[in-house]
């Protein structure tokens, strides 16, 4: 089963990258970003790629620039999440190949990271704009855009989320800088759970 989760490994180290990246696929996570300002990023993406690269979509988050995009590309990474909308970055990870799905809050934002060729659109922080705001923000897009929740849209809540978003990104809920890869295990089933339950 496909499911719309994107795991945030913030803080995440080479060492410990292939460990606690299995334990999410087993749980049945299959997307997962390794945020640029983690320790070594590109080091623990091109490990991740390199083990799981045929069972899950390896990538980066935090992902700011042109020059970062082709880095991520090289190490093995097949996704680019941003905190913001920068069309030149939609732009070159679209040439490489790559997914794209930019950071946006407004519908201007929004707009422009479908324009420049975003695939889906990661709602960011989604606790401000909340689940009305998303709503009235769906309203307007163009029909089959996807949009995940970031930032405020977890376990707890993710059957709130379900009425207008199709995916999520999970961080702090799902992995900790000096977790185990048996306590990621643990959140991570936990986290599985409860979108089944609140996606059918």
């Amino acid at each position: 089963m496909m499911r719309n989760l994107i795991a945030i490994l913030r803080g995440i180290t080479p060492p410990e990258a292939v460990d606690v990246c299995a334990a999410i696929i087993d749980a049945g996570i299959t997307t997962v970003e390794v945020p640029l300002n983690s320790p070594d990023p590109l080091d623990s993406i091109a490990a991740m790629a390199r083990a799981f690269g045929d069972r899950a979509v390896i990538g980066a988050g935090t992902v700011l620039t042109t020059h970062a995009v082709g880095q991520v590309a090289d190490a093995g990474g097949r996704l680019i999440v941003s905190p913001d909308c920068n069309p030149a970055v939609i732009a070159a990870t679209k040439a490489r190949g790559l997914a794209s799905w930019p950071g946006v809050f407004t519908p201007t934002e929004a707009f422009a990271a479908l324009a420049a060729g975003a695939d889906g659109l990661k709602i960011f922080p989604a606790s401000m704009m909340g689940v009305s705001g998303l709503k009235a923000l769906r309203a307007v897009l163009p029909a089959g855009t996807q949009v995940y929740a970031v930032g405020g849209a977890g376990p707890e809540n993710f059957v709130d989320w379900a009425t207008v978003a199709d995916g999520y990104g999970i961080g702090s809920a799902l992995y900790a800088p000096g977790d185990s890869a048996a306590q990621v295990a643990e959140k991570a089933a936990k986290i599985v759970a409860a979108y089944d339950e609140a996606h059918g």
